[in-house]
């Protein structure tokens, strides 16, 4: 079965009442598997799969909120919702030069004093060696408080800011920076900076392995979350292939690479081989792809031309 849905999140929905309604006829969760190319292609399932308080195990990434770029993110969307959080002040001003636990606590002490919510940091004066950082800090906060923004554009704004310090804490900053794109997207369908908030605080039972399955944790009924390359050698009752579009599966970078492409048209044949009975594929249609600037909108490639008989299309207006 190949699915179409109007967005990632009713992609996400009809994924998870699909599971839901598997489950009820009996079938097992650990005989369930949603499988991905990229570990961030299950963040917006994750959130749902919180709200439904279904447990489950990912395999071959860590889970969504496990990540410490987007929890340095989401620490400052936090004391914009709540600047008396202490916790997320701390772990915002740490990610910046020459500035450790002790001077941090007294900047947090002094924004408190101002009692002005976030805009309190407009009145540190720091030291000239921590300027450099505190003046972007500040630079931010101003942007964001001098105009009404919705949920994502907050979300790009802190990105933006952040993405320089990210890219001096970590080698693999690329493909961090396409995490955070894809947190973007997600605050997209948010009208509520708190809704959001709480949304990314749900958490069900479940935990994210690195590379494969413990061997005490197989006989849990969790649903298993797994990028490809970790599903080898494995097999469920059902598999469900999310982002089966073109663009996302295979990349947009593979599409003109003979080499990448031929690479990734194996690893869907691995996914495809991992259902006993029941395979299907999903994609949302009328992605836009910040890096290219392009509408995605087709199957995967890979899937395009199987016959009707074969492989029956649907659409899931959810």
């Amino acid at each position: 079965m190949l699915v179409n849905t109007c967005s990632e999140n009713s992609q996400s929905r009809f994924v998870v009442q699909k599971i839901l309604e598997i489950h009820r006829k009996g079938i097992p969760l650990n005989q369930i598997a949603v499988l991905f190319r990229a570990s961030f292609h299950s963040f917006d399932l994750e959130i749902e799969l919180a709200r439904e308080g279904i447990s489950f195990v990912k395999v071959g990434g860590f889970k969504f909120m496990e990540y410490a770029h987007i929890k340095d993110v989401l620490a400052h969307l936090r004391v914009i919702s709540n600047s008396l959080d202490r916790i997320s002040w701390y772990r915002i001003l740490l990610l910046l030069d020459n500035i450790g636990p002790k001077t941090a606590m007294d900047i947090y002490e002094t924004i408190m004093a101002e009692q002005a919510g976030y805009t309190g940091i407009f009145a540190i004066q720091p030291k000239s060696r921590r300027s450099k950082g505190m003046v972007g800090l500040k630079n931010l906060f101003s942007t964001i408080d001098s105009k009404p923004m919705s949920v994502s554009q907050l979300g790009e704004a802190i990105v933006n800011y952040y993405v320089p310090i990210l890219k001096e804490k970590y080698d693999d900053h690329p493909k961090r920076t396409r995490d955070l794109e894809h947190l973007v997207t997600i605050m997209e369908r948010y009208n509520n900076l708190e809704q959001f908030l709480t949304d990314m605080a749900l958490e069900p039972p479940n935990t994210s392995l690195n590379d494969s399955f413990l061997t005490d944790d197989q006989d849990e009924d969790r649903l298993i979350l797994s990028t490809i390359h970790s599903a080898k050698g494995l097999e469920w009752h059902t598999v469900f292939i999310i982002w089966a579009l073109e663009g996302r599966f295979p990349s947009i970078h593979a599409l003109h690479r003979k080499k990448e492409l031929e690479e990734e048209l194996r690893l869907m044949y691995v996914a495809a081989t991992r259902a006993k009975e029941n395979l299907i594929f999903t994609y949302p249609v009328q992605v836009y792809d910040r890096s290219s600037g392009m509408i995605l909108n087709r199957p995967s490639c890979f899937i395009d031309n199987i016959a009707d008989d074969i492989l029956a299309e649907y659409s899931a207006g959810m």
